[in-house]
């Protein structure tokens, strides 16, 4: 099995992101051949300053090295350490539809959020399944709203498979279904997007203020409570144990019991969970030649897999 997933550098990685992407790739590097890249492409259809984009490439690098990704069991890259993704990506882009892209609902989602209505952000599901195919990823773990990519993906490597050459192996989505919808401080899903997020590695300070914003209803101190509808559980239950979900549940169903203090448990818990990775993190801060080695090593092993792949594709197509 050959596992591929992958990662825009938009902005600091939070909760969200660690138990919807990060906490799976890393766990799927131990069942099978795991390719992980930093989508520095594709993060280009929202950021524009090139410092920013440069701290927040390296920021996702530690991050998931810190968080236990083993760089002798994944492949870790910057995507655009791999140029031949980008040659890959117009091969397909020549075959693909028109009316494909157009029902994609990513792009018009991030569209009707604000975005530029750019080429590239149009075309951002030929350049991921370039980056799918490249490597000839047998699974590709996603979110169901991401389902649509991967099965773009399969349409256009069918559709250049039957036109030219069986050339690209046809990947399979792995719907992440395990966690439920990680909520954020106002209770919509947890998103860069919407300003609402926990970073896994923010200084205390800062964390401690948005754990205590985490939205909740309006019952007093003394009123039983729903764990099953408050987001500070929801955001405690990711962490805990069955014991302690249910020893907390019941605080809140027994009431006088405040959610100042269930908010309290949640930043012990956030913490206690994160700081050894945070710990990690600091020190590789000091080692960034190490990063980057682990960059450049990754990208060798994604350039040995896609130059293979680009040459069958070359040739299918007549350019070799």
């Amino acid at each position: 099995m050959r596992i591929l997933s992958g990662i825009q550098p938009s902005g600091k990685l939070h909760i969200g992101n660690y138990f919807g992407m990060m906490k799976p790739a890393i766990e799927l590097q131990e069942q099978g051949e795991a390719f992980l890249f930093i989508a520095d492409y594709h993060a280009l259809t929202s950021v524009r300053d090139a410092d920013s984009l440069r701290q927040m490439t390296m920021d996702v690098a530690l991050d998931f090295l810190a968080a236990g990704l083993d760089p002798d069991k994944t492949a870790f890259y910057r995507q655009s350490d791999v140029p031949e993704v980008q040659e890959l990506a117009w091969i397909l882009s020549v075959i693909t539809p028109m009316g494909l892209l157009e029902r994609c609902h990513s792009y018009k989602d991030k569209t009707a959020k604000g975005l530029a209505a750019t080429h590239g952000l149009f075309a951002y599901p030929v350049l991921m399944a370039a980056d799918i195919l490249s490597v000839q990823s047998t699974v590709v773990p996603v979110g169901r709203d991401q389902k649509q990519h991967v099965e773009v993906t399969r349409d256009i490597a069918t559709k250049f498979n039957h036109q030219y050459a069986e050339v690209f192996t046809i990947p399979k989505p792995s719907i992440r279904d395990s966690v439920a919808v990680v909520p954020g401080i106002d209770g919509q899903k947890m998103s860069k997007s919407y300003d609402n997020t926990l970073e896994i590695f923010g200084a205390p300070g800062p964390l401690k203020k948005r754990v205590m914003k985490v939205v909740t209803d309006c019952k007093e101190l003394e009123d039983p409570k729903d764990p099953t509808t408050c987001n500070v559980f929801a955001l405690y239950n990711l962490f805990a144990t069955d014991e302690e979900a249910v020893d907390l549940a019941m605080r809140y169903r027994a009431g006088n019991f405040g959610y100042g203090t269930a908010k309290k448990e949640l930043l012990s818990k956030i913490n206690e969970h994160f700081a050894p990775m945070r710990e990690k993190r600091g020190e590789l801060e000091k080692n960034m030649d190490f990063v980057e080695e682990v960059l450049r090593k990754g990208a060798k092993k994604a350039r040995a897999e896609t130059q293979k792949t680009l040459h069958a594709a070359r040739k299918a197509v007549g350019l070799e």
